[in-house]
């Protein structure tokens, strides 16, 4: 039997990220979904229940784990809640709206003994493989100077208050801004100090921020992160440069284009890599300038799911431990409190 799993939501989270591999992955069962007033569900997953509230989802006793992926306003409540229930827990980014509540969640789960993982799907990228295997091989010598920035284009509200309207944790810092911030933290590791430059660029109902511009420094190193929903043609997604060498790498992942158009993903890569070069590596390999095109591999947003399998079946790690998402939390919590003072934040 697999692990009987209940999804909080089936909105697109829900519907690309979630439900999908939970049902392709032998060692899960997608056992309920919340759908408060709708059945829309039921067309793909016709043997999952639905169900009418959390509360329900939270008494069903044959409920080991409840993936909450509601608003981010809801996930301190509902986190909470699941674990004070005895559920393992996973959980959308972003994780919480400030540090504080991420901190709590952390050590209830800890106190509980129960397993409480963070969905960091990008690290599941192809792209960000490449970036992280030119990192760890040590290509560019001593890196000093770094970019990474995910950008959209979207003038108009999207009608999404809990995304755009002006809630704490809403804006594109809580949102795109904690992949960015998680994988610089991955890359990297801790800085010393944050400045963060957040604004509203669009005007009407928009009430959260849609730009934002974080530095983290380290000794030597200067990483900008980087978000704008303005951006109708984009440069390179990664830029990093080192003592030897650059890596230009480009946003090229297409899984969740894929996924939105109802692709069914599996444990082996079920998307292909991409067949064009999307990268650019110059750099100094046994003595010799090396400059040459380079193409990402695939990546699995499978690999997750089949990561948290492991930990509750094999013992292995936790993937994304709450933790990490405590030091992503304080890293935003530091950004807005820069931008708000105008000053650099020593974290």
């Amino acid at each position: 039997m697999g692990i009987k799993t209940g999804l909080c939501s089936y909105g697109m989270s829900g519907r690309i990220f979630h439900a999908p591999f939970i049902e392709s992955h032998p060692g899960f069962e997608l056992s309920a979904i919340v759908e408060r007033t709708k059945d829309e569900s039921k067309a793909r997953y016709p043997n999952t229940r639905i169900l009418r509230s959390i509360d329900d989802l939270l008494k069903d006793d044959s409920i080991e784990l409840i993936v909450v992926n509601t608003p981010i306003q809801t996930h301190f409540e509902f986190v909470s809640a699941a674990l004070k229930a005895g559920k393992n827990v996973v959980v959308e980014k972003p994780f919480t709206v400030d540090a504080k509540e991420a901190q709590a969640l952390d050590d209830l789960a800890k106190e509980k003994g129960l397993l409480l993982s963070v969905y960091q799907n990008r690290r599941y990228d192809g792209d960000y493989y490449s970036i992280r295997d030119v990192v760890n091989q040590g290509l560019l010598g001593e890196i000093v100077e770094v970019e990474m920035r995910f950008d959209r284009y979207r003038l108009h509200f999207s009608g999404k208050t809990h995304k755009e309207g002006s809630l704490r944790g809403a804006g594109v810092l809580h949102d795109l801004g904690a992949h960015l911030i998680d994988q610089a933290l991955q890359l990297f590791g801790w800085p010393e100090q944050v400045f963060g430059d957040i604004r509203i660029l669009r005007g009407g109902e928009v009430g959260a921020n849609d730009y934002f511009e974080v530095l983290l420094y380290y000794p030597r190193l200067r990483a900008r992160i980087k978000s704008t929903v303005v951006a109708r043609e984009s440069d390179h997604a990664y830029v990093l440069h080192g003592l030897k060498g650059s890596f230009l790498q480009s946003r090229s992942d297409m899984q969740e284009t894929k996924l939105d158009k109802g692709a069914v993903p599996t444990i082996e890569p079920w998307y292909p890599a991409p067949t064009q070069p999307d990268g650019i590596l110059h750099t100094e390999i046994n003595g010799e300038v090396v400059r040459k095109e380079t193409t990402s591999g695939a990546g699995n947003y499978m690999g997750y799911y089949d990561d948290v399998y492991k930990c509750l079946k094999e013992g292995k790690p936790n993937p994304v431990p709450a933790s990490d998402a405590v030091k992503t939390m304080k890293i935003i919590d530091a950004a807005l409190e820069s931008a708000a003072k105008g000053r650099l934040v020593a974290v």
